[in-house]
């Protein structure tokens, strides 16, 4: 396993999902994880965690606030003097066909999945640029590049995560800092529990390794992309589906 002995590492929507998986993985890799979630179930996952030997904390963030997230950066920086890595993992989704969709479910999602990156990114770079060295790596997903029915904000956010990484690696690359996304495929979740059995065979069906992918799978994606050994990697999109490739 690559070791993030030392490193000091930022995970949002960290309380279950994808999120909880970065922050199980980072934990065993040797990091010292802020796990950011809106939700309070965060402190639950954060000592469960714990229990087993890792060494992660719990901070109630709103990552659209630049309040809320300039307060739990000072108190980062305050009591650990670095931040080392920012995993922008947070996202909601607003499914329905477009043409019944919300300004409200249009809006959310752009908000959470989108204009959170302008604001905890902005917050994190300047002490990752002071101290030479960085990891910033954002959730984009296989929808942002086929697009899916009643998909067309979340797509469009998640195209725009890709965009984003491509733009700002090369700002920043030259501060030892590298910017890049993992784009998840069909990953197992509270939402594909709920799914018809055979929705979710029909899923895997389409996926050349046979199986769903797990949070742990994405963990360990984020993990490579983290490690000082990927430090000649920036700027991509690491697409971590099985095999289902995007068209």
């Amino acid at each position: 396993m690559y070791s993030l002995e030392g490193q000091i590492a930022i995970i949002t929507g960290g309380a279950r999902g994808i999120g909880e998986g970065i922050c199980e993985i980072f934990c065993k890799a040797g990091a010292t994880v802020a796990l950011w979630d809106v939700l309070d179930s965060g402190e639950e996952t954060a000592n469960r965690i714990s229990s087993n030997g890792g060494s992660i904390f719990f901070q109630k963030v709103d990552i659209t606030s630049t309040e809320s997230v300039g307060s739990a950066v000072e108190e980062i920086i305050s009591k650990h003097g670095k931040i080392d890595i920012l995993i922008n993992n947070a996202g909601v989704i607003r499914d329905r066909s477009f043409l019944k969709m919300s300004s409200e479910e249009w809006n959310t999602v752009i908000n959470i999945n989108l204009n959170a990156l302008f604001v905890t990114t902005q917050a994190v770079l300047p002490h990752m640029r002071d101290a030479g060295y960085g990891r910033i790596i954002s959730a984009s997903s296989i929808n942002g590049f086929q697009g899916a029915f009643g998909q067309a904000n979340y797509a469009a956010t998640k195209a725009g995560v890709s965009g984003f990484t491509r733009a700002l690696c090369k700002e920043v690359g030259r501060f030892g800092v590298t910017v890049n996304a993992v784009a998840p495929g069909f990953i197992k979740s509270v939402m594909s529990d709920s799914m018809p059995e055979e929705i979710i065979k029909a899923g895997i069906a389409q996926i050349p390794v046979g199986r769903i992918g797990t949070p742990e799978d994405m963990g360990y994606s984020y993990l490579f992309l983290a490690s000082k050994e990927a430090s000649f990697i920036n700027g991509i999109t690491l697409h971590a589906n099985g095999g289902a490739m995007p068209m």
